[in-house]
């Protein structure tokens, strides 16, 4: 029979790891006939009892497996590295606080075994139980990389997803430190099925995700799948040029035609610092992508373990 991974990576997830467990269960009961099962938990750092309950689920089911790292690397990181360990024919990624329904993987599953699709992804299409602010900046930023990026990156799109070997074998090959997985996942291409869901709320514990986090993941992900902001840089740029020069011959020619001398204008000061903050800004842009191009040069591992239990 083929063999199904489930990569889930935690973080802090101590209190919702039971709860998981008994949901991934059924689950696997109502697939079994069809299909072997292991579910790989990559515990990214936590420093809660996660690793201590995970290792407690390995020892009670064989079926079980782990990988803990040495400090936290961050979500891409575990994903990575359970995809990386991953012995599966089919691989699904999904988080451990059961706001991705487990039992939605008996539908993705079904999906995959008629061979008409090499994924099935899933999508939130509500976000009831989330910050208005939250709500409205996670629909603008799908909204701005959409227009920035190629790749199109659909909204409300999870991490929640369930794939062929052959499409995790092409993610894999894309070895970059900083990683945005959901452009990644649009970006390899393969036939995706979309399953819609209504937003569920995490079953216990808090949020790892805070707005500051998310913030810096969103510039991440517009960084990785665009250059856009580089050309948008030099268009400024070239725009304060014109603009200037424009006013340069309007002053000569107020000068030397009428007679009018000029003048010591007050908004002077309003006007440089205007310039200067668009020039900072574009030079920010720059420094974006000279960052992540500098941590990329350096070909540090994405992540490190410090215990597994694979076999």
């Amino acid at each position: 029979m083929p063999l199904v991974s489930v990569v889930v990576p935690c973080f802090n997830e101590q209190d919702v790891l039971p709860l998981f467990y008994v949901s991934i269960l059924k689950v696997m009961q109502e697939i079994g006939p069809r299909a072997e099962f292991e579910v790989l938990f990559v515990d990214d750092g936590s420093s809660d009892g996660t690793l201590e309950i995970v290792q407690e689920l390995c020892e009670k089911d064989s079926r079980m497996r782990y990988i803990s790292f040495s400090r936290n690397f961050g979500k891409e990181a575990a994903m990575y590295a359970g995809l990386e360990h991953a012995r599966g024919d089919y691989v699904a990624l999904m988080d451990a606080d059961l706001q991705d329904p487990p039992a939605l993987l008996a539908e993705m599953y079904a999906c995959l075994e008629k061979g008409e699709y090499d994924c099935v992804a899933t999508r939130r299409v509500t976000r009831k139980g989330e910050p208005p602010v939250r709500s409205f900046c996670a629909r603008c930023f799908y909204k701005l990389i959409n227009r920035l990026s190629d790749t199109e990156i659909v909204d409300g799109a999870r991490d929640y997803r369930l794939m062929t070997r052959q499409m995790v074998d092409a993610i894999l090959r894309l070895k970059e430190t900083n990683r945005f997985s959901k452009g990644i996942f649009s970006w390899v291409g393969f036939r995706t099925k979309w399953l819609e869901y209504e937003n569920a709320e995490r079953a216990a514990g808090q949020t790892k995700w805070s707005f500051w986090k998310l913030f810096k993941y969103s510039l991440n992900g517009i960084v990785a799948f665009s250059t856009l902001p580089l050309a948008f840089a030099s268009l400024m740029g070239l725009l304060f040029c014109a603009l200037s020069f424009l006013l340069i011959i309007w002053i000569i020619v107020k000068t030397i035609v009428w007679g009018d001398p000029v003048a010591e204008y007050p908004s002077t000061l309003c006007v440089i610092f205007f310039i200067g903050g668009i020039q900072l800004f574009c030079v920010g842009i720059l420094g974006q992508y000279l960052a992540k191009t500098y941590v990329e040069t350096k070909k540090r591992p994405i992540y490190i373990v410090k215990k597994a239990k694979l076999d």
